[in-house]
């Protein structure tokens, strides 16, 4: 019953807020929900490494090793988001935000409430759903559950570029999961004579890893190509990455934290699966090819972008592109190396870039503007905790020493020498450093220099409790790895290779 109550809470947290007609009422289901949740996930993963997989219902619900460590990474991020969007929202409501949108649309601030916190919840019973699918159909339609809950998020504020952001990422999204769907059939196909059943279970991910080796290869090449184009365009990875930009800058701070990471991980994690039974049907070779070309043309794709960006939000929407690339490069870089490094990095990404929104957040509502040249600079001053926790979360974003990113992009790059990509790793290192400097420039420019004479901030414990307590995470583990949590990462990686 474990698997089912992961999906029940979100689900009884999103009704429950649709239901209330006070704000308090809203926020303290969310909370709840998602702190529940959390336990839930981490009382899942112990049970994993405990016992193994686990399923439900005759394999319809499982998860393993692999399943339990997204999981868990979804409800940390859903935990974070809640805490910080209780403040988030206040701000929007104090400062007349909500009151324009009233104006413009006729609807009230406790509807727009209800509508994020009745949306939010949904939004991460998407990703638990994607993470426990056994069929890969399912996989299918809970990937597609997060395109339809969250293009609603990013038209939250309802402006015209909100509403232009929205259609992007949902046609974009849409011809994106198109080619996934025919990627999964084709998957299906290819299986087919060997299986030779029609039911459910044969498009079940653990059915299947143990027969890949026989698929029909020529159709399995097709299908994988298909799949890493659909759920490459979840992911963010180049050329499929322009809706990125946009929804990333117009979503509200904790929608488009949840896109940043749960989102992409979802988005991989399908994309692993696929790759295990590409791995098994036709080596290694033919998916690993694929994934460093379009993994590299991610991480340099978003160089230029870094390197000229006026907006501070965009800023972070490039950022995603690039470690998108990373994580996608390290998957096709295999063995052993390559794959714990891209699992430690989706980790210890999904810890980071939560803070590096959150500051971004605080910025935004401070200064009511989400431009370099506007924001003139000094924030050190008038928002120091704010401030500070930037320039830490850019250093360990950007994969400084001795923060934890540094740890899994060491490990990437020892992962392409020892598979023999020498050019790749050195224009990979190339890129490392190109965007450190363009990021570091742009973010001390901000948070450094004169004091512009801003008024301070009227503080709010719960921003502050959500930056503070995740800068304190970011610090801890970049010295530190819980044991329990390394050991269910090494369990992923070794379901990746094919165990």
């Amino acid at each position: 019953m474990l698997l089912l109550w992961l999906l029940i809470v979100p689900l009884l947290a999103g009704l429950l807020a649709f239901l209330f007609r006070k704000r308090s009422l809203m926020e303290l289901a969310n909370l709840t929900a998602f702190a529940i949740e959390f336990c839930l996930a981490a009382a899942l993963a112990a049970q994993v490494l405990r016992n193994g997989p686990v399923s439900l219902w005759n394999g319809f619900f499982y998860a393993d090793a692999l399943s339990a460590l997204v999981i868990l990474l979804s409800a940390f991020v859903a935990l974070a988001c809640s805490i910080y969007a209780v403040g988030y929202f206040r701000d929007d409501e104090e400062s007349g935000v909500f009151q324009e949108i009233q104006e413009s649309s006729g609807r009230a601030a406790i509807d727009k409430l209800r509508e994020y916190y009745a949306l939010a919840p949904i939004f991460i019973c998407s990703m638990i759903l994607v993470a426990l699918a056994n069929n890969l159909g399912i996989l299918w339609i809970a990937v597609e559950g997060t395109t339809l809950a969250s293009v609603f998020l990013v038209m939250f504020y309802g402006r015209e570029t909100s509403l232009e952001a929205a259609w992007k990422y949902a046609i974009i999204a849409s011809v994106g999961l198109s080619l996934a769907l025919f990627g999964t059939i084709l998957t299906y196909y290819s299986a087919f004579r060997l299986l030779g059943t029609e039911t459910l279970a044969s498009l079940n991910w653990s059915v299947l890893a143990g027969n890949a080796a026989n698929f029909d290869k020529p159709t399995m090449r097709l299908a994988f190509i298909l799949i890493l184009l659909g759920f490459g365009t979840k992911a963010g990875i180049a050329p499929m990455h322009t809706w990125k930009p946009d929804a990333y800058s117009e979503a509200p701070i904790p929608a488009a934290a949840l896109l940043a990471t749960g989102v992409l991980n979802c988005a991989v994690y399908a994309l692993m699966r696929f790759y295990v039974l590409s791995s098994k049907c036709l080596g290694p070779q033919f998916a690993s090819h694929l994934l460093v070309i379009f993994g590299l043309l991610s991480i340099g794709v978003a160089v230029p972008f870094i390197l000229v960006q006026k907006n501070f939000r965009r800023l972070l929407a490039y950022s995603s592109i690039d470690h998108s690339g990373i994580m996608v490069l390290a998957l096709g870089f295999g063995g052993p190396l390559g794959i714990l490094g891209m699992l430690l990095h989706m980790t210890f990404h999904s810890i980071t870039k939560p803070l590096l929104f959150f500051c971004a957040g605080n910025v935004q509502q401070h200064l009511n503007t989400d431009l370099f040249r506007k924001a003139r600079g000094g924030l050190i001053h008038s928002m120091p905790l704010t401030g500070a926790a930037f320039l830490l979360a850019t250093l360990a974003v950007t994969g400084s020493p001795p923060f934890s990113l540094f740890q899994s992009e060491f490990t990437i790059l020892r992962s392409a020498f020892s598979a023999g990509y020498f050019v790749v790793a050195i224009i990979f290192i190339g890129f490392l450093v190109t965007i450190f400097s363009g990021f570091l420039v742009h973010i001390s420019s901000l948070v450094l220099g004169a004091d512009p004479d801003h008024s301070p901030p009227k503080s709010c414990r719960w921003k502050s409790a959500s930056i503070v307590g995740l800068a304190a995470i970011v610090i801890v583990i970049g010295f530190w790895l819980p044991s329990p949590l390394y050991r269910l990462i090494q369990g992923a990686a070794g379901i990746v290779m094919g165990g």
